[in-house]
Formats: C-alpha cells, structure tokens, sequence
C-alpha cells in the first residue's frame, strides 16, 4: 500500500522535528527547575550538611569532564526513576556545568 505522497513527507517531517530536539539548545532555566524539584533535596540529604551544591563542588568529585557529567545524570535519572526526557537530562547537564563546572 502506498502512502500519498504529502502524508510521506508528513511522517518524515514529524520524524526530522523530534530527532531536532534532541540537538536544540539547552533551556537552562528548565535545568535549573529540574534540579531544584528532584535532585537538590536528595544530595542535601546525601552531603550530610542540608546543602545540596556542596555534592557539586566537593573536592572528591567523581565528575572530571562535559561527558561524565553527562552520564551522572543520565544515571541518576534512571537510578531514580526520575522520569525525566533526554532533553531534560540535556537541560539539567547544561545548567549544572554552568553554575558549578564550567567545562567546555
């Protein structure tokens, strides 16, 4: 069965426009949301001093580079059922690196 030739380029449109999403710019206002709803109170309680950046910039951080960072939180939102979209963990990743890491 054929498809008629505009629904073709509308499943291929629709399909281009997610994969898109993925490469935007980061929201980093939607990161720092993120992090400040379901990951500050969890290393708060994990840095044992009620302060959730101390985990951040604590001089025994796992976190060396853009990528790993990346990965933590990636693992976190999987570790924890999270529930956040890959542009979430993007927008989380990029604010954090801005605040506290300033990879490049």
């Amino acid at each position: 069965m054929k498809l008629p030739l505009l629904k073709l380029f509308l499943i291929l449109l629709a399909f281009l426009g997610f994969h898109a999403s993925a490469y935007a710019t980061p929201d980093l206002a939607n990161g720092k949301k993120i992090d400040q709803q379901k990951c500050y109170a969890c290393h708060a309680k994990k840095s044992g001093f009620g302060n959730g950046d101390m985990i951040y910039t604590r001089s025994d951080s796992k976190v060396k580079n853009l990528q790993n960072l990346k990965s933590m939180v990636a693992m976190c939102n999987t570790e924890l059922r999270l529930d956040l979209f890959p542009e979430d963990e993007a927008d989380v990743a990029a604010f954090l690196n801005k605040q506290f890491y300033k990879f490049k």
